[in-house]
């Protein structure tokens, strides 16, 4: 049976390689992959991901290769991406407690919720691009954290790149408001890499300076005492697996996740990287 694997990415930009690398493992292995976006609308990659000139300003190179460029090039102008799912159009918004009759609202909210575990039995995995797109609308989607706790639930791998790993971190029950990482060993975009200034979103026209939030310090107080937060500073790869997570720490990680997410569906990897 062929496996599907849903990936989420940013209507604000994704970088080029975090998305081709897990796909080219994907495409390798005949899997089917369905693509959302929080309104449904078609993802665009962030500019500099596609442009091998680009100087990251934290590592001072490159960090996208001709061949990647152009291939990524090729994947964002292809159709592939022309019709993602809707992710408002598919997971109810949770009502706020001040609007009228808050009561039955909630248990409507909860009705329609409930499919939501069913849905999700077609896909064997669950994908969250990187780029600095999913700070403005994936970190902090609920819709996107209940589809989140829903693979986790189901004990399905999730595999969260770059600022997509925030999402993992604010997903959380209701009611204990506890990290669904505490405890685990994950990796993501350490303070050192992290930029000054110029972070830049599609389809806005200001800089945002440097990340709003350092994702570093968000991953080591998410994953508590007894979990770790990996930058492996210096090392050119860092990808942690941790089931049911796998996480990647940046650009250079892409196509690694990729492969680990395999191994973890073929082969039962559990644990890798620490």
């Amino acid at each position: 049976m062929t496996r599907k694997v849903l990936i989420v990415l940013s209507e604000y930009g994704y970088w080029g390689e975090e998305l081709l690398g897990p796909l080219v493992a994907f495409d390798r292995n005949g899997y089917e992959s369905v693509f959302a976006t929080p309104t449904g609308k078609r993802p665009q990659a962030l500019p500099p991901s596609l442009d091998p000139g680009y100087i990251d300003p934290p590592l001072g190179r490159s960090v996208t290769t001709p061949e990647v460029a152009v291939a990524a090039r090729e994947l964002d102008e292809s159709d592939r991406l022309d019709n993602p799912l809707d992710l408002s159009a598919w997971i109810p918004e949770r009502p706020y407690d001040s609007e009228p009759n808050p009561l039955r609202l909630m248990e409507a909210y909860y009705r329609e919720l409930a499919t939501l575990d069913a849905d999700i039995e077609q896909y064997d995995a669950l994908v969250i691009v990187g780029g600095s797109g999913p700070i403005v609308d994936l970190a902090n989607n609920g819709r996107l954290h209940e589809l989140v706790l829903a693979f986790v639930r189901a004990d399905k791998p999730i595999l969260a790149e770059c600022y997509g790993i925030a999402t993992l971190a604010f997903a959380r029950d209701w009611e204990t408001r506890t990290s669904i990482l505490w405890g685990k060993h994950v990796t993501g975009h350490c303070k050192e890499y992290d930029y000054k200034d110029g972070t830049g979103f599609l389809g806005v026209n200001f800089n945002m300076g440097p990340p709003p939030y350092p994702l570093e310090y968000i991953l080591r107080d998410a994953t508590g005492p007894d979990g770790r937060f990996h930058g492996n500073v210096g090392k050119e790869t860092s990808v942690i697996v941790d089931y049911p997570f796998i996480t990647a720490r940046s650009t250079p990680d892409s196509f690694l996740s990729g492969e680990k997410l395999v191994e973890v569906l073929e082969a039962g990897l559990r644990r890798y990287g620490w």
